[in-house]
């Protein structure tokens, strides 16, 4: 179920009244600087209302104004009682403002890992790049077709920049693919060049399930079987200093996190550089 925040604009009219035992030039010109003076709310008018979707967990930290009421009124308990709900909405603004500043953007590296795959579904093509943070977590994906006309690419490219924004802030991988996992339009039928991945019900299931088997582990997803080997020993990958070397400098969504397949052990190898004469 979507939630919808509403925000609401007022703009408040209120004077200050002083109170003087004498009338001189003086004190009239101090008044600006006296703080014993009373607020009383003379008009309050709605400017306008903004509506905005919210996701549950922001949700709780804003403050619902469904309990502000606005009232003019010449009691004095009325006023102090609207200048409080007043300065609980202003607070609420401020805890708002405060929680989208903290939403900050996880810039890609310069230099960066990752690993295009090439593969086709009928007669179209499809490249996709990935990029990856220094962890091996994706940060952003490329998508290239060859058979398809500008406005199809434009929109293509510009739904993989989305997606790679939503990857930098924070948007889990898992949401997109339950989200465009088995959406069906044309090209869809067999996957050619992917080892893993056979058939696509579009061109967005086939990029996900690809994403999800590479970076997710997700081999429920995948059409082949992998090739990983059960280790018996949990602390061996722990402990290796130098699979942790391979991992810092090899793409996880590139070798699928087969580290250990994918690595040629050198340390038992000696080679003699002598020459025959």
């Amino acid at each position: 179920m979507s939630k919808f925040l509403v925000e609401t604009y007022y703009t408040c009219t209120f004077k200050i009244i002083h109170e003087l035992s004498e009338l001189d030039e003086k004190k009239l010109a101090d008044i600006d600087n006296r703080k014993d003076g009373k607020v009383e709310i003379i008009d309050v008018t709605v400017n306008n209302r903004k509506t905005k979707k919210t996701d549950d967990k922001n949700s709780e930290t804003k403050t619902s104004l469904d309990n502000v009421k606005i009232s003019h009124s010449e009691n004095k308990t009325d006023n102090k009682k609207f200048q409080s709900q007043l300065l609980n909405k202003v607070s609420g603004k401020k805890t708002r403002m405060e929680t989208k500043k903290n939403e900050k953007r996880f810039q890609m590296p310069d230099r960066r890992k990752g690993y295009i795959q090439k593969a086709a579904i009928g007669n179209h093509k499809i490249y996709l790049h990935t990029g990856e943070y220094n962890d091996g977590k994706i940060g952003e994906i490329f998508i290239d077709t060859n058979k398809e006309g500008e406005l199809v690419k434009a929109l293509t490219n510009n739904f993989a920049i989305a997606i790679s924004l939503g990857l930098q802030y924070g948007v889990p991988l898992e949401e997109y693919v339950d989200a465009f996992l088995d959406t069906k339009f044309e090209p869809s039928g067999k996957v050619y060049g992917n080892d893993r991945i056979l058939s696509a019900t579009s061109i967005l299931d086939y990029i996900f399930r690809e994403l999800a088997v590479s970076y997710l582990g997700r081999e429920d997803l995948a059409h082949t079987p992998g090739i990983n080997k059960v280790n018996t020993d949990q602390n061996s990958n722990e402990d290796d200093q130098f699979l942790k070397i391979v991992k810092n400098i090899t793409s996880k969504g590139f070798i699928r996190s087969n580290y250990e397949e994918k690595l040629v052990d050198l340390s038992d190898v000696r080679i003699n550089l002598k020459s025959k004469n």
